[in-house]
């Protein structure tokens, strides 16, 4: 893959995240990129897997660089319109119909260099038996991507909103929930997550928080391509990685590797 291709791949990628108003997935996208780097920096075409991936937000681009790219998820609808957006690409993307928990026996263990598990975690029956299948389908010395609801985030949404009982709840919940209403099963803190992943025998590398001020302003300074979107972007980008704001990110991102053999455990 060459340089100039990566680029003009990853320009499109951008305009589509900013374009839409989501400048934190500009964020995410390149978070993925710069993993991919860095566990195969030959710069040769990786094996990802897209847990949940729908209709291919990241599974299509990354196609586009060249990776070969399998998307598992249990909605055939989703999967359907994956082939449809991947053929309107020019590219393959392999669709698999499954759930999260069962792919080792969907894809044998050791399939992929990289695996997006994104917005997946919060839906699960068991989060451990779905991180334990995450691990054994990496490769020793590849990387499991992780996106998961923030808890804290949570709390801040529901007392700036006035709901404070609901804001207690949230932190006094053993899954993060505010109440019957919530529609989100469960919700992650920087120490859960890395435990999850801990137990799972990866070794954390990464840590980001992804929309920390976005959801917080008016929507129309988080949209389009003006200087507003650029300055939340550049705000955003410095945010992620502050070890205090980070964790009060609706969304945590964590890059975990599985160390390669005969390696330091997690």
């Amino acid at each position: 893959m060459s340089d100039v291709r990566g680029a003009a791949v990853a320009g499109r990628q951008l305009k589509r995240t900013r374009g839409g108003g989501r400048v934190p997935g500009a964020l995410l996208w390149e978070a993925v990129r710069s993993v991919l780097a860095r566990i195969a920096p030959e710069a040769g075409p990786s094996e990802v897997v897209d847990v949940g991936g729908g209709t291919g937000g990241f599974a299509v681009p990354l196609a586009e660089l060249g990776h070969r790219v399998t998307v598992v998820d249990a909605s055939p609808d989703a999967l359907a319109a994956l082939e449809r957006r991947a053929a309107e690409a020019g590219v393959r993307v392999r669709a698999v119909q499954g759930d999260a928990v069962d792919l080792p026996d969907l894809l044998g263990p050791g399939a992929a260099d990289l695996v997006l598990c994104h917005s997946v975690l919060e839906y699960v029956d068991d989060p451990a038996a779905t991180m334990a299948a995450l691990t054994a389908t990496v490769r020793p010395g590849g990387s499991v991507s992780l996106l998961a609801a923030g808890q804290l985030a949570a709390a801040l949404s529901r007392a700036v909103g006035g709901h404070f009982d609901d804001a207690l709840r949230v932190l006094t919940d053993a899954s993060g929930r505010w109440g019957d209403g919530d529609r989100t099963p469960r919700r992650f803190t920087r120490e859960t997550l890395t435990a999850l992943a801990r137990d799972a025998g990866l070794r954390v590398a990464e840590l980001h928080g992804v929309r920390i001020f976005a959801d917080l302003v008016p929507g129309g300074n988080a949209d389009g391509e003006g200087d507003s979107a650029e300055a939340l972007l550049a705000l955003e980008s410095v945010a992620a990685v502050h070890p205090v704001l980070r964790d009060l990110a609706a969304q945590l991102h964590l890059v975990a590797d599985k160390p390669a053999a005969g390696g330091p455990a997690a």
